[in-house]
């Protein structure tokens, strides 16, 4: 039989996928447009493990005070990366969504969310974006304490829903997430564009999406 004509349930990644966040919408205004100088803080100061502690289940509050500690100096910045974090959360990708949109209307495929973000914050992006109520169900890493790509997140994600791996694909903007589903047994797509995207999954014999 041919793998690809057995897709029923396609897990979605929501950050860089369905939905734009990026620190630079606040930061690079507040280093005046200084891009070097907004790249070293994020590399030395609030830094992507830092901010995928809080993904994991940190506090943010008690974050940023450690931060703050460590960091005295830079505290003004420290304070407005979760202060101002709503701000940091752009629009919908719209043709990611339109995709969404189009797999809940064909017959007989699943929708699932997994995505690493804090459980603080998620429910600013549950207020905003009305297409996150289209999913069975989000595994949020925030309030599971764990976090892609370890193998027991993809493992309770496969277990809660029952989903069989090898009818599943998931979909991540970050390699490294997607090679974590696919140990799992699960396919994968390492997201570009939604046309990429697109792309890829007609490939998976998803018939719905040709137009």
């Amino acid at each position: 039989m041919n793998h690809k004509m057995n897709i029923q349930t396609v897990i979605f990644d929501l950050g860089g996928v369905l939905i734009d966040w990026n620190p630079e919408y606040v930061f690079l205004d507040e280093f005046d447009g200084n891009r070097e100088k907004m790249n070293w803080f994020f590399e030395n100061i609030c830094t992507s493990e830092w901010n995928e502690q809080q993904d994991a289940g940190t506090p943010y509050q008690q974050a940023t005070e450690e931060r703050v500690r460590l960091f005295p100096e830079h505290e003004k910045h420290i304070r407005m990366y979760y202060g101002r974090w709503e701000e940091m959360l752009g629009n919908a990708i719209a043709g990611t969504v339109e995709i969404l949109n189009t797999l809940r209307n064909a017959e007989g495929i699943r929708l699932i969310a997994l995505t690493n973000w804090s459980h603080e914050t998620f429910p600013i992006a549950l207020d905003r974006f009305d297409f996150l109520g289209w999913f069975e169900g989000i595994v949020v890493s925030g309030e599971e304490k764990m976090i892609k790509p370890q193998a027991a997140i993809y493992n309770l994600t496969l277990d809660r829903y029952q989903i069989d791996p090898n009818t599943a694909v998931f979909i991540d903007d970050r390699k490294s997430n997607v090679d974590g589903a696919i140990a799992s047994g699960m396919k994968g797509i390492h997201f570009q564009s939604p046309e990429q995207l697109k792309n890829e999954l007609i490939k998976m014999n998803l018939s719905c999406l040709k137009n």
